[in-house]
């Protein structure tokens, strides 16, 4: 497991810029089993090294130093979330999160696409992957880093991988309808008329999925929201 150093932050509000032009990042670590968030330093460049092996479904070790008198503290966390600067997309914030160890999280994956798809080599098909990443629940010593995807099964054109044919580990629950199309070989000529289709034709249809969603969102609007475990400091 992947071990990264921390730092109790002192610094806060306008401060925290110094501390980005020296090289660390702010962040905060929060979960059901601590009693208050913990806010952190971490090293930019250090992190972004961790964060490249583990994404956002791994776990990593966190060692907090001045959080107890003698030796780092160490944490069992999962990178939750990243904030980044609108203007030059440099990393800004992280929110690390320590979940209970027995209770199950949900998660976006990302998806894996391996192989080559006969359809393609064979027939020219072009391949449509519908979909880069999927949310799956489980304990979270179970999370899987990546879900892999074969595209070898996929020798005839037109053919479709579909959720339900992804290969998931033991413990682990998908949270999408198993019929939907994760990728699919498509024909030459179909190709060839979507991008032959007008534009103005394109733009009505993308205005009425557009509005479609928006009513769809409104309907829903009073379905609960997930609980939220991090605490306001």
């Amino acid at each position: 497991m992947l071990i990264l150093k921390a730092k109790i932050r002192s610094s806060h509000g306008r401060k925290t810029e110094d501390l980005r032009k020296s090289g660390c990042l702010p962040a905060v670590l929060y979960g059901p089993g601590l009693k208050k968030n913990l806010d952190l330093e971490v090293d930019y460049k250090e992190f972004v090294n961790v964060f490249q092996e583990t994404g956002r479904t791994s776990f990593l070790q966190l060692e907090v130093e001045g959080h107890l008198p003698k030796k780092p503290s160490t944490f069992l966390v999962l990178v939750n979330n990243i904030q980044k600067n609108p203007l030059t997309l440099a990393l800004s914030h992280i929110d690390f999160y320590q979940p209970a160890a027995t209770k199950e999280i949900k998660v976006k994956v990302p998806l894996v696409f391996e192989g080559e798809a006969g359809a393609i080599k064979n027939f020219g098909g072009t391949l449509v992957k519908n979909i880069q990443e999927i949310q799956v629940q489980a304990l979270p010593q179970n999370l899987p880093h990546e879900i892999k995807v074969n595209l070898e099964t996929l020798d005839e054109l037109e053919k479709s991988i579909l959720i339900k044919d992804l290969i998931i580990p033991n413990g682990v629950k998908i949270l999408k309808n198993p019929e939907e199309i994760v990728a699919q070989v498509m024909p030459p000529e179909e190709i060839e008329e979507e991008l032959a289709r007008p534009v103005e034709e394109k733009i009505d249809q993308v205005g009425t999925v557009e509005k479609e969603k928006k009513e769809k969102e409104e309907s829903i609007s009073s379905v609960n929201t997930p609980e939220k475990h991090k605490k306001e400091s």
